[in-house]
């Protein structure tokens, strides 16, 4: 395998920019070079007018969905509803038949793994970028996480925040927001200073293979809230056990932001941060120390700061984890208003809202 190509040094605020590198259009002349932007079409839970808006959607799938709908001869058993507004808008919706998170679930399923079987969009969710994991969709993409659990199942309750669950990969395809969590596991060394320990992703990742990674990261599924997912991430990624995690993780907020891949798919994300710092007493005992265990990660390094940083602006860390790791640097005082030029610019990209009052 090769491995990731160094860049020219970017600057902290470059490496926000290449994960907040989206806005909905149209834009006024001095940011048309600094963002990405397109006409899209809004995703609505159902058709009523006042039904919250849970995607953006490319032209190429509002097309392929109205062809789903033209397929299905029986019109009270298509499940999308296209729509012209009186502005001239079109929005897009499920039908109103569509109706509880059970029949929404099922709805994307067959879709999905249609579209997948039939050759659609592999960069996306083909055979090799499915991941057979189910992501939550919410109707207030920043309301209550009220996912009920894989376990206790779905009864047909449509009165939560919680809208339906649908495959990971497909997310990007309908512009949905998604979730994760981070944690930066950190040694206050006496001598070297603060220390990191850093990942590198296993070269049979579906994405960002070989680049370096945040200590503990991955996604929240349908089901778990952030905290037990990070828990269930430590151990499955970094052979942490429960009840370290559980005592020494601390949330220290979250970060948002507007991406749109090389390919043009939008993944609107949230990451919520966590940090563990390890007492210098226990810095040496090995159950403190992350180790690979589920394939995920090849390996694991603690390294300063300073190398952190260079390997950062060299772009070897995955887009997302050099934000999350910019957060740290903020809230650990080493970037700062005073040392940074672009301080609040690159605070306030870390807290974007994804354009959402304009959906």
């Amino acid at each position: 395998m090769t491995e990731p190509t160094p860049s020219s040094p970017q600057s902290y605020l470059e490496l926000v920019a290449a994960v907040d590198n989206f806005r909905l259009g149209p834009l006024p002349q001095h940011l048309q070079s600094s963002f990405r932007t397109e006409v899209l079409v809004p995703w609505s839970l159902s058709p009523d007018p006042s039904s919250p808006r849970i995607g953006l959607l490319r032209e190429p799938i509002v097309q392929q969905l109205s062809a789903e709908n033209a397929s299905i001869l029986d019109a009270d058993k298509r499940p999308w509803r296209i729509m012209t507004l009186t502005t001239g808008r079109r929005v897009v919706s499920f039908e109103s038949w569509v109706d509880t998170p059970t029949k929404r679930g099922e709805v994307m399923r067959v879709l999905c793994e249609k579209w997948r079987d039939e050759g659609l969009w592999p960069d996306v969710i083909g055979p090799t970028k499915w991941r057979g994991e189910l992501y939550p969709i919410y109707r207030n993409p920043f309301g209550t996480q009220d996912a009920p659990s894989m376990a206790s199942g779905e009864d047909g309750d449509d009165s939560r925040n919680y809208a339906f669950r649908m495959e990971r990969s497909a997310c990007a395809l309908f512009g949905a927001v998604t979730y994760g969590v981070h944690m930066t596991i950190y040694v206050d060394d006496p001598e070297v200073g603060c220390m990191v320990w850093v990942p590198k992703r296993a070269w049979t990742k579906q994405t960002w293979p070989g680049y370096l990674d945040n200590s503990v990261a991955g996604g929240i599924p349908a089901g778990l809230g952030p905290f037990e997912s990070l828990v269930k991430e430590a151990m499955e990624e970094a052979s942490l056990e429960e009840e370290i995690v559980r005592k020494y993780a601390k949330c220290t907020g979250s970060i948002s932001y507007f991406f749109s891949t090389k390919g043009g798919w939008l993944q609107p994300e949230v990451e919520y941060l966590y940090e563990m710092r390890v007492p210098p007493t226990l810095a040496n005992d090995a159950r403190y120390q992350p180790k690979p265990l589920d394939g995920e990660v090849e390996s694991f390094e603690l390294l300063p700061l300073a190398d952190i940083v260079a390997k950062m602006r060299a772009s070897l860390f995955k887009s997302n984890c050099a934000a999350a790791l910019i957060d740290f640097l903020i809230g650990h005082g080493y970037i700062t208003p005073d040392n940074e030029p672009a301080f609040l610019e690159i605070v306030t990209r870390l807290r974007g809202r994804f354009d959402y009052e304009r959906w």
